[in-house]
């Protein structure tokens, strides 16, 4: 499967599932995301403290913060950004997954989740790096493409 033939199968998954399904999908992706090392590689000159502390406070509470309290810790993460065009790639795809299920929980927009899978597969991408015209030969990416199609189908 080609990349933007995934990414297509993707965006149909999301559009057909109910609304139960899309929700946890959802906050196991971004918990997963906050979860992995991409934060604890990023350097020091990325966010300044209170940055780091709000961005913390969002993984520590992921599961049961509603979306004022996490779009209050994305403020302060953007007011903190040291980075200067070029933040860390993995702390990118991190903070982008937060802000794609704030998003998500402020308006209930489909196409969050869409680009929080899509995220998600960023993630895999950066750790294994798959073939565009092959995206899913990789063991790491056909079960994230598989992870994801089973949590939006279940």
């Amino acid at each position: 499967m080609r990349y933007d033939e995934c990414e297509a199968a993707i965006r149909e998954l999301v559009d057909a599932a109910d609304e139960d399904a899309l929700h946890a999908f959802g906050l196991a992706t971004v918990t997963r995301l906050l979860e992995a090392d991409l934060i604890d590689e990023a350097g020091a000159d990325d966010l300044d403290e209170d940055a780091t502390a709000a961005l913390t406070a969002a993984r520590e509470r992921i599961a049961t913060a509603g979306a004022a309290e996490l779009r209050a810790h994305l403020d302060r993460i953007d007011e903190g950004i040291l980075a200067d065009g070029d933040m860390d790639p993995g702390l990118l795809i991190a903070l982008s997954a937060l802000e794609h299920w704030t998003s998500y929980l402020e308006e209930h927009r489909r196409g969050e989740l869409h680009e929080l899978a899509l995220r998600s597969v960023e993630e895999v991408d950066y750790r294994v790096s798959a073939a565009l015209d092959d995206f899913l030969a990789t063991p790491e990416m056909a079960a994230e493409y598989a992870r994801i199609r089973q949590s939006l189908t279940a």
